[in-house]
């Protein structure tokens, strides 16, 4: 009896060990998940199930009569759906998805041209009259970013700043000043509101990416002809198609082969367009890849230096 007790034991400990991932397995072999973190669940649910749909539609020779959508309230979540094999097909900014991908095995599947866009990358800008032109100018300066949440607007230039040395410094108040050998960062919490204390000139810089740039809701023109780019970041895809580790290789097949021809197909229009107005999904390159997974560094070093 001790002997099996220290078998038992010793087993248990041994798939404690492995790999979460390595035990997801399908709930419902006749039902396609999609999943999305998402923490206003009905409007992401109208985007979501129409896609969703459309391939579940073309899937049945394989198995799959129904889809489903899946909400996570946090990529946490989202995490151990993919373990538990609850989810199979994510889609998510670069950020999140690197984080599926080295957390829970996921594979990143294809690009996704999220409002006719492939890919996009962060600016840093300030008023055309500043006197700072490069990086090492905002030291003793204010910076606006958006919030922790956001992949171009918080994450990317954290670390851009973080890699180069520079200091930073949360700053609780538009009235406080940072140390004079770091930048003081505040929290915007929106595009505009970046732009809008750039352009008042309550701090010295903001960065976000280059589409909030171009929207005049989030640069309104009148401030954007006031302004100057000072650096950007590497392109990044904008978004992404990510499966659970274990899916059914004709299932995973079909997937990519329908999400890369639905911009043919005018049946898949509607879908299209509900899926955030994506007009096509397209392959990622060998180095794109590489960077899109290589983000994890990103979020660990940030989320690590956040603490």
């Amino acid at each position: 009896m001790r002997r099996l007790s220290r078998s038992l034991q010793l087993l248990l400990l041994l798939v404690s060990l492995l790999p979460a991932f390595t035990l997801a397995s399908k709930q419902d072999p006749g039902t396609l998940v999609i999943g999305k973190v998402s923490h206003n669940p009905k409007k992401h649910y109208r985007y979501l199930k129409p896609i969703a749909d459309y391939v579940a539609a073309r899937m049945g020779d394989l198995g799959i009569v129904q889809a489903k959508v899946l909400m996570a309230r946090d990529n946490q979540q989202m995490i151990h759906f993919l373990r538990q094999g609850r989810v199979d097909w994510v889609t998510e900014t670069v950020m999140s998805a690197s984080e599926f991908a080295m957390q829970a095995g996921g594979e990143i599947l294809l690009r996704k041209w999220k409002k006719g866009v492939p890919d996009y990358y962060t600016v840093f800008f300030t008023r055309e009259e500043s006197d700072i032109y490069d990086l090492a100018s905002l030291v003793g300066r204010k910076l606006a970013l958006e919030d922790p949440g956001s992949t171009t607007a918080f994450f990317v230039p954290v670390q851009i700043l973080l890699e180069r040395g520079f200091h930073l410094v949360r700053l609780d108040s538009l009235r406080n000043e940072p140390p004079e050998d770091a930048i003081g960062y505040v929290l915007s919490r929106e595009e505009i509101n970046a732009s809008t204390l750039v352009h008042q000139g309550l701090v010295d810089a903001a960065a976000f990416n280059n589409l909030d740039w171009e929207k005049k809701d989030h640069l309104p023109h009148i401030f954007q002809r006031d302004m100057r780019i000072i650096h950007r970041s590497a392109t990044l895809p904008r978004a992404v198609e990510l499966v659970r580790a274990g899916l059914d290789p004709a299932i995973k097949g079909r997937l990519r082969a329908l999400l890369l021809g639905a911009h043919l197909d005018a049946n898949a229009t509607y879908a299209l367009q509900a899926y955030q107005q994506t007009s096509r999904f397209s392959e990622l390159s060998d180095a794109e890849l590489a960077l899109v997974l290589g983000l994890y560094r990103t979020v660990t070093t940030v989320r690590e230096w956040l603490k």
